[in-house]
């Protein structure tokens, strides 16, 4: 089975740039690596994507300053106790995205 989420976009044009900022290339769908969304309507929603390096991930969000320019949230990595390590960085139109890395879980 494969899922093709639709992420909102109140100005696409905005969007577009943040997204193409953040790292996807722009064309009928978003693209990152081997991941696929879409820009469509405008409900609010959680994204979450696993990459196999959140720290350069993290550094590029801090090198293109995302939050500044877009005047958007992001909260650098941390572990989870459910074995991601992942960060949070909002898009302009308020979907909320996890990016993370699996580290696996912590014993007891």
């Amino acid at each position: 089975m494969r899922s093709k989420p639709f992420v909102p976009a109140r100005d696409f044009g905005l969007s577009k740039r943040f997204y193409e900022d953040l790292g996807f290339t722009v064309a009928l769908a978003l693209r990152a690596s081997s991941c696929r969304s879409s820009m469509c309507g405008n409900h609010n929603f959680t994204m979450h994507m696993l990459v196999k390096d959140v720290e350069a991930w993290w550094a590029h969000v801090e090198a293109q300053r995302l939050a500044s320019r877009y005047g958007v949230r992001a909260l650098p990595p941390e572990d989870r106790p459910w074995g991601i390590r992942d960060f949070v960085i909002v898009d302009p139109t308020g979907v909320l995205w996890r990016i993370g890395q699996n580290i696996g879980t912590k014993g007891p």
